[in-house]
């Protein structure tokens, strides 16, 4: 069921919420891509995730230009998840330059495959920037040549990566579900959609198949 009226104050509590979620996502990605540029052994890792991270900030400003356009404070909508979010990549701090990596390109990816389910239950105009936001045209596949040929000189690597993957699951699940469920308006959002807790565990099937599919891409066991 989609919604359509931004007036409605129940639903545009849901939607500045999700909007500030995936806003202050995009803004931790950036300065975790950036410092993982400065840090990256290459010239040419530095600069593919230095256009990573560009790309974050650009969806970010989009977002943020997006929700001003649209009567909405920013830093409001994103204050809520600053403590959240600090703890999450607290927990998930990688260890070591290809942790950082795969954190990069899972971690992230099961975020915004979160998101893009999200989307489904908002008004075409909110989903229209969701979409843009979420669009990395692929830039990150390089990661996966990367990881794949760090399997080759390190046999080592692979368990500890595949580890690595099952953790980054598990705590971006738990992550999901704070946002889809703890959230009063981010629940009233799925409620009013018509998803039910059945509903709401295939979307989370569908999260943990993507994952593993990614997991495979690298050369990982999921």
């Amino acid at each position: 069921m989609e919604h359509t009226s931004i007036e409605d104050p129940a639903y545009r509590a849901a939607v500045v919420d999700l909007l500030g979620v995936l806003a202050y996502g995009e803004l931790t990605a950036f300065t975790r891509m950036a410092v993982d540029s400065d840090i990256a052994p290459t010239l040419a890792l530095k600069s593919a995730m230095a256009g990573l991270a560009h790309t974050e900030y650009v969806q970010y400003t989009q977002l943020v230009d997006h929700m001003r356009a649209h009567d909405i404070d920013p830093e409001v909508a994103m204050g809520p998840f600053v403590v959240p979010f600090a703890a999450y990549h607290e927990r998930t701090r990688p260890k070591g330059w290809l942790e950082g990596l795969v954190k990069a390109y899972v971690g992230d990816g099961i975020a915004k495959d979160f998101y893009r389910e999200m989307s489904q239950f908002v008004d075409e105009d909110t989903r229209a920037v969701m979409e843009r936001a979420l669009d990395d045209e692929g830039q990150a596949d390089f990661v996966v040549q990367v990881v794949r040929d760090a399997l080759k000189t390190d046999r080592r690597a692979g368990g500890r990566l595949a580890l690595w993957g099952r953790r980054l699951l598990g705590e971006a699940l738990s992550q999901a579900q704070a946002v889809a469920v703890e959230r009063e308006a981010m629940s009233a959002l799925l409620v009013g959609g018509g998803v039910d807790l059945a509903e709401v565990g295939q979307m989370f099937v569908r999260l943990t198949e993507r994952h593993q599919a990614r997991m495979a891409r690298l050369g990982l066991a999921a």
